[in-house]
C-alpha cells in the first residue's frame, strides 16, 4: 500500500506504524482528527516525523477505506 507505513508483528502487535518509528497511524490520526496541525503534532508530539509521514497516514487510512468490502443488511 504504502512504503512510508509498515507492519511488523513485533511492533505494538501488528498496527500499522510510521516507518522506522513505532508511531502508530492510529495514534497520528488521532491528532489529525482533533484538529491539530501538522506542525503542531511535529513540535509537540513527534518531532521525527515530517509533513509527508502524517500525508502518508492519512492516505493509509483511505486505502483501507478504500479496499474494504461492506456488507449492508436491508432490515425490513
Amino acid at each position: 500500500m504504502n512504503e512510508c507505513i509498515a507492519i511488523d508483528s513485533r511492533i505494538h502487535f501488528g498496527k500499522p506504524c510510521v516507518q522506522g518509528t513505532r508511531i502508530t497511524v492510529q495514534d497520528v490520526l488521532e491528532l489529525v482528527r482533533d484538529g491539530l496541525a501538522f506542525e503542531i503534532i511535529i513540535r509537540d508530539y513527534y518531532p521525527e516525523l515530517t509533513a509527508a509521514d502524517i500525508r502518508a497516514c492519512i492516505q493509509y487510512a483511505m486505502d483501507v477505506v478504500a479496499v474494504e468490502d461492506l456488507h449492508l443488511t436491508v432490515v425490513p
